[in-house]
């Protein structure tokens, strides 16, 4: 056999293998409902970063889960789940703080245990159906189109939302103090930013589950922050970055047989890490001195 025989033999093997894993309609429809969520939850998390919100978005996605439990059980929409979810979780924390003992970290802490708690046993119940599981680990190999519909139409919500809150999002995000002379109020954006959050964590938690999500949200746009310099570039890395690793993900699972919502979550740890090289990288490179 030839060289160029063994060659155009490799070129094909190479290609089979990177075209196998979508041959199969489920990987392309689990592809589609990772990008369609990661683009939008990608470019959110650059906000949410920049508010220093990410203990805040994990908390949020982990008091969610008791209501979104509750809502699969008794057949009702999962965002009226969420919705119940953030409200009673907003009061208990609040009530929690008003004890002198513990500080509002604190109460946050320990509401948040005990919500993740309670869901986790009403979720792992022998009584409790299996597709309620679904909530903690996610499962985005069973999209449906119904699950697509709906991160299409958050994706364009989200988006949206951001383009035209944009010169406030940068005056709230960079000067809380200023902001209210430039007409933008900090409690009305951090609200805004709040319930953008909460509706990408209950469509992103069918996918990827309540233990995962965020890291949908905080991973891609983490990385992001530590190669782009201004907001508007930020946003499309990672953007981009969250598609990308949606894909990389989806092969591991492929290839591996391991769990698609944690194999996406560990590309997106990778990337991260990739980043944090490359970043270090670039400060050490020298400076080159101007003739």
């Amino acid at each position: 056999m030839g060289v160029d025989a063994l060659a155009a033999e490799a070129l094909g093997a190479v290609w089979h293998a990177l075209a196998d894993p979508w041959t199969s309609g489920i990987m392309r429809r689990a592809f589609l409902e990772t990008a369609l969520v990661g683009a939008s939850a990608g470019a959110l998390g650059c906000w949410v970063v920049q508010f220093q919100l990410s203990y805040g978005a994990e908390s949020l996605a982990h008091a969610l889960l008791p209501g979104l439990v509750l809502a699969a059980l008794v057949g009702a929409p999962l965002a009226a789940g969420g919705l119940v979810g953030v409200v009673v979780a907003a009061l208990a924390t609040a009530l929690a703080a008003r004890t002198p003992a513990i500080g509002r970290d604190t109460a946050v802490a320990v509401v948040v245990t005990a919500l993740v708690g309670l869901g986790a046993l009403l979720a792992l119940s022998p009584d409790t159906p299996p597709g309620v599981r679904s909530l903690l680990f996610g499962d985005v190999l069973a999209a449906s189109d119904a699950d697509l519909a709906l991160a299409a139409g958050l994706g364009a919500v989200v988006l949206a939302a951001l383009r035209l809150l944009h010169g406030r999002l940068l005056a709230v995000g960079f000067d809380r103090s200023a902001a209210r002379r430039l007409g933008a109020s900090p409690a009305l954006v951090d609200a805004v930013l709040l319930v953008l959050l909460a509706a990408a964590i209950v469509v992103g938690i069918q996918g990827l589950g309540n233990l995962l999500v965020v890291a949908t949200v905080i991973g891609p746009a983490a990385a992001a922050r530590l190669l782009a310099r201004r907001m508007p570039a930020m946003l499309g890395l990672a953007a981009a970055l969250a598609v990308a690793c949606g894909f990389a993900g989806l092969y591991l699972s492929w290839y591996a047989s391991t769990a698609a919502g944690a194999s996406i979550a560990l590309a997106l740890v990778a990337a991260y890490a990739l980043c944090e090289l490359w970043s270090r990288a670039a400060r050490r490179r020298p400076v080159p001195e101007r003739s």
